[in-house]
């Protein structure tokens, strides 16, 4: 039954994408953000991100921002027609990169870094354009438990995103640690709770949290460089690119995980409906 369901799903997906990509960049964006507004509600609870904001400390606007948060999720969904445009540069005029002497350094000097980020606008833009900044670059993602969507989503990754992509789970940290000890960077979002994860604070509660960045960092003496995206007049992009960051060695795993996390809260308060606060960060 599950897996007719899956079907089904993908089904409307790809008309849905077909749709998208008929209707040009601008208002296949407007219409995703009206669509994830009036039927997300069905597929996300917007109860467990006012929850979510409570935790946080954020207590003004809340059934705004869980409503623009759902909108966002409709835009991402529509736009994932459009990402090859960006690749190819004829969307470049809606994204600018502040920091991009970053990522030529980089480049240039063939440094192997630690790029980390989260799930903020459409964060797909990032490690794409980590990769057309010329960066031997792999990103890590989780694959969808849709396996028909999933296969869709993985041919836009490879082709239009970054083309080394990495599976989360076991074998995918062996691949990961490949790969940085014949210097390629890695970039991965940091904000997605995990089994595996050690219990630090984020927004001043425990909350299970990738220590992949700060082992990296730790073992092979890498770099950490943030990136964060804001999306600005509903359809541009400004993406971010922090100069990279040398830890201490002596900071413990943990210590580094938890910086990490401190560095997120900042992104995300920066424009607090630009986060996935779907997530059930707090789970325990």
């Amino acid at each position: 039954m599950n897996k007719v369901n899956n079907l089904i799903q993908f089904i409307l997906i790809s008309f849905l994408f077909f749709m998208f990509k008929l209707l040009g960049f601008k208002i296949s964006s407007n219409l995703g953000f009206l669509i994830g507004k009036v039927f997300g509600p069905f597929f996300r609870s917007k109860s467990l991100i006012i929850n979510n904001l409570d935790k946080a400390g954020i207590k003004n606007n809340q059934t705004k921002i869980a409503s623009n948060v759902l909108g966002n999720y409709g835009r991402i969904f529509a736009e994932y027609v459009h990402l090859k445009n960006f690749k190819n540069d004829k969307l470049k005029k809606f994204i600018s990169i502040e920091g991009i002497e970053y990522l030529k350094e980089i480049k240039n000097l063939k440094k192997k870094v630690v790029f980390v980020s989260g799930h903020f606008n459409n964060f797909e833009l990032m490690a794409m354009q980590i990769e057309k900044s010329g960066i031997d670059c792999a990103a890590i993602y989780r694959p969808l438990n849709n396996e028909y969507l999933n296969n869709t989503l993985e041919k836009i990754r490879k082709r239009d995103i970054c083309k080394l992509q990495i599976k989360k789970g076991r074998a995918g940290t062996r691949e990961i640690l490949s790969s940085i000890k014949i210097g390629r960077s890695i970039a991965l979002m940091i904000d997605q709770r995990v089994r595996e994860g050690e219990k630090v604070p984020f927004f001043n509660h425990s909350a299970a949290t990738t220590t992949i960045p700060a082992q990296l960092i730790k073992k092979y003496d890498c770099a950490v460089v943030p990136i964060y995206i804001e999306r600005y007049k509903k359809i541009y992009f400004k993406m971010y690119v922090s100069k990279p960051i040398i830890i201490n060695k002596t900071k413990t795993i943990n210590e580094i995980t938890i910086f990490l996390n401190s560095v997120l809260e900042k992104m995300i308060l920066k424009n607090v409906d630009q986060w996935i606060w779907t997530h059930d960060r707090w789970k325990k």
